[in-house]
């Protein structure tokens, strides 16, 4: 089968490393792709949001299954756009359609599905530009600290924890009156802040059955001990040692199977992932966000632990057929670090050369993020650079080696978080 992954992004390497482990990859490809996966599979520089090209090449290349690995073409409709084609009638598609991608482009759009379906989620009002001076005296009425959320999608970075009314009120203005998050900011959340430990579940569904994949921890802020501004993610790890055993079951009950359930009765054609984004307050979820896709650098810990084919996964997904197979898990712990560039994320410098990826550790995976091959060089081609996971028999020892990886790559100003996983390891003491 030829199989053709949409993206450029960690992500979308972790998938292509996995795909081509399937005996039923034929020719696999990447639109665009990276230096990463360019030595996996053939990239094809066409945009994730250039839907006329991807059509062309699925039809060329006689393209089986398609996975689209970010969120904007789902929530623009590339899943729409190609099975409008009567010469894709029979694609296979692993991603939602526009209305089951709202669930992510919308925050407001995801907290009303959870209030229908009696998710637990913590209490919020939305305000758009208009509306405005309420939403400052609302600000005046809650409890501190609060949390303001983008509507739209804004790369991972449009959530702002706000500590007092000042600092509220003047994120509020940023963000509504001077576009901060353009238009992803046209409307803002105001959220209650929950006080808890976040993690990520994820479940695969065929829009009838569903299975639970790995669950992850990440770690949004740029700087160690959560400080500094978010980030599309510096590291995470799988499995999370709070969230096993009667937590989970929970989940499950209160928040998985409900909005499974919620997307059938709205008649809402799922076939894909569903990022759940928790809080674990005092040993009960919360759903603090949903994503239609899988998260980085959360791919990157979940998928090395996935012993299934995941190309029969994938067919599954799309087919309808996921109930028929079962999913094999790696009781192994996986951690990665994420290496940025300088500066990031404000602004950062592209085209450094990249040293000491080839060197050995072992049970270790670099997945590229931000890469692109410059003759014989890979040189830097965004913020987020590399992903670096490393497999152990518990977190320690994965960590260690994620790190003695990290610490062999080298470039100008490369930067990364030293205390990835910290927290978790000092839950077990």
């Amino acid at each position: 089968m030829n199989i053709l992954v949409v993206g450029s992004g960690g992500r979308e390497h972790t998938f292509a490393w996995k795909l081509i482990q399937s005996h039923k990859c034929s020719n696999l490809y990447m639109a665009p792709g990276n230096a990463g996966t360019e030595g996996i599979g053939q990239n094809i520089a066409i945009a994730v949001g250039d839907f006329e090209g991807i059509k062309n090449l699925i039809i060329e290349k006689d393209i089986s299954l398609v996975i689209v690995g970010p969120e904007a073409p789902l929530v623009d409709g590339i899943r729409e756009f190609l099975l409008q084609d009567d010469r894709l009638k029979n694609l296979k598609i692993v991603g939602p359609g526009t209305e089951g991608a709202r669930l992510e482009g919308s925050k407001d759009y995801a907290k009303q599905f959870m209030v229908r379906h009696g998710i637990p989620t913590a209490d919020s009002r939305t305000f758009t530009k208009v509306t405005l001076p309420e939403a400052k005296e609302y600000l005046k009425t809650v409890k501190m600290p609060i949390v303001l959320k983008a509507d739209g999608l804004a790369a991972g970075k449009g959530v702002i924890i706000c500590q007092n009314l000042e600092e509220a009120t003047d994120t509020i203005d940023k963000m509504l009156a001077q576009s901060m998050f353009g238009e992803a900011s046209d409307s803002v959340v105001i959220e209650e802040f929950l006080a808890g430990i976040e993690l990520s579940v994820f479940v695969l569904t065929d829009g009838n059955s569903y299975k639970i994949l790995p669950e992850a921890k990440d770690y949004k802020p740029i700087g160690e001990k959560n400080t500094g501004p978010n980030t599309g993610g510096m590291g995470s790890v799988s499995p999370v040692n709070f969230a096993q055993g009667d937590f989970l079951d929970k989940v499950e009950q209160r928040v998985i199977i409900p909005t499974v359930n919620g997307l059938k009765k709205e008649n809402i054609d799922y076939q894909g992932f569903i990022f759940i984004g928790l809080m674990n307050v005092m040993g009960d979820p919360y759903v603090i966000e949903y994503n239609v896709r899988m998260g980085d650098p959360e791919t990157e810990v979940v998928l090395p632990r996935i012993e299934s084919d995941l190309v029969d996964l994938m067919e599954a997904t799309a087919g309808g057929t996921l109930s028929e197979h079962k999913l094999k898990i790696d009781p192994k712990t996986a951690t990665t670090v994420v290496l940025v560039a300088g500066g990031y994320p404000d602004a950062y410098k592209k085209g450094d050369v990249i040293s000491g990826i080839e060197s050995k550790v072992d049970n270790t995976v670099v997945f590229h993020a931000g890469t692109k091959m410059q003759g014989e060089s890979v040189i830097t081609n965004g913020g987020r650079v590399l992903a670096v996971t490393g497999l152990g028999e518990n977190m320690e020892e994965a960590l260690d080696r994620s790190y003695q990886k990290a610490s062999k790559i080298h470039w100008k100003d490369v930067y990364y978080r030293k205390d990835i996983g910290q927290d978790l390891m000092e839950l077990e003491q």
